[in-house]
């Protein structure tokens, strides 16, 4: 997703440095052109020598290096530049950049961006916390800058706290979101439903299907990509979720549907993709339901959950596009048209659980785009790649 994009990565003087190295791997794995400017503190905890093996450029150490091109390098590097991250920023360097100090060739270099740039602050915790440091954030903040919040946990000074940086995937996340896709979505608020719902029959047992919530998730993550003002209502799902995707966890239909609803009148765009249970048990035991000595079996009444797609549908505002997703096994296209119509959606993603690479739980899917006068199948591809197919096909119906 970063094919062609120049990468311009400063690494100051701090143990996780040593990330910058992993981070940097990253972004070639991505397809990246790499550009690496170390501070002198930084070359004391890892080599110059490390980035050029992984990027195959030239680390850049001294503002006054007599063996660099004709350019005015700080310069060059700057107006290459598609993003800058820092990482790790030092309190150090994150006091310079807020005053606009340019004493060494990263803050230069770092003055001379009009590219976006990206922080991921690391130090010790009381350094993190203390005020200059937090109000100097703060000026970063409103200069444009784009934090990444360091992470808590055991530090390399011994205490435990906020000031670890953050794992490099998480930086590559911010990276990728900022540079990924054109922000053709700006100004658009969108809400999406992911993964299951449990509806509980006691304090210990629930009734819950086989979605992860990977396909809800995204296309969240595609459409934040865009510009897209996102919300994310989530059922129970191990799946990370980017920090920049304004999530909404719920655990039952109940909550779903008081979760979308609350929100729905205030979307542009509302997809559901999230595998919301037809039925939920008509009682509720306070207290673990025993088997009995006999060996009989165990009857459950069950109830119908309040429909939220058709909620949605009856309730469409002029304007608004409502998706839906239809998961078959058999007479897919007929069985999705009758979605389509009854629930008055304007598009529906059908898919069919026997194919092979589409369903709960895999990376790709397989889908079909069902609008009121045509049809457009997708062929296999990843969940993201499909997401944003389905964000395509709603970008025209606007």
């Amino acid at each position: 997703m970063l094919k062609g994009k120049n990468i311009l990565l400063g690494v100051t003087g701090g143990i996780a440095a040593y990330k910058a190295a992993d981070l940097s791997s990253k972004l070639i794995k991505q397809h990246a052109n790499v550009d690496v400017i170390m501070t002198a503190n930084a070359t004391e905890f890892i080599t110059p020598l490390t980035f050029e093996a992984l990027t195959h450029n030239r680390c850049v150490t001294d503002t006054f290096d007599r063996n660099h091109p004709w350019e005015v390098e700080h310069i060059a590097l700057a107006d290459k530049a598609d993003i800058l991250v820092i990482a790790p920023a030092t309190a150090n360097c994150i006091a310079k950049l807020a005053c606009g100090i340019a004493d060494d060739m990263l803050t230069t270099t770092a003055l001379a961006c009009t590219c976006p740039r990206i922080l991921a602050p690391a130090m010790n915790t009381k350094m993190y916390e203390n005020p200059v440091t937090q109000r100097n954030l703060q000026t970063l903040k409103e200069l444009g800058y784009i934090i990444v919040e360091p992470d808590e946990g055991y530090l390399a000074c011994g205490t435990v706290g906020k000031g670890r940086m953050e794992e490099p995937k998480k930086i590559l996340d911010a990276m990728i979101h900022e540079l990924a896709h054109d922000k053709d979505m700006t100004g658009i608020r969108l809400l999406v439903t992911a993964g299951p719902t449990r509806e509980a029959m006691d304090p210990v047992r629930y009734i819950s299907n086989h979605s992860t919530g990977k396909m809800g998730i995204a296309i969240a993550r595609a459409a934040a990509d865009r510009g897209a003002d996102v919300t994310l209502v989530l059922g129970p799902s191990d799946q990370e979720v980017p920090s920049y995707i304004d999530t909404v966890r719920i655990e039952s239909a109940a909550d779903m549907y008081e979760a979308v609803m609350n929100r729905a009148a205030d979307m542009d765009i509302i997809i559901k993709a999230a595998a919301v249970a037809d039925y939920t048990p008509a009682l509720f035991s306070d207290h673990k339901i025993k088997k009995t000595n006999d060996d009989s079996d165990l009857s459950v009444t069950l109830k119908r959950t309040r429909d939220i797609l058709k909620s949605l549908g009856e309730s469409k505002r002029e304007g608004q596009l409502l998706c839906g997703f239809s998961m078959e096994t058999e007479n897919m296209l007929e069985n999705s048209r009758k979605k389509l119509k009854n629930k008055n959606l304007d598009m529906i993603c059908a898919n069919n659980l026997k194919v092979s690479g589409a369903g709960f739980g895999v990376d790709t899917n397989v889908i079909t785009l069902i609008t009121g006068d045509k049809e457009r199948e997708l062929e296999l591809m990843s969940k993201y790649d499909a997401a944003n197919c389905i964000l395509d096909e709603l970008v025209k119906m606007r």
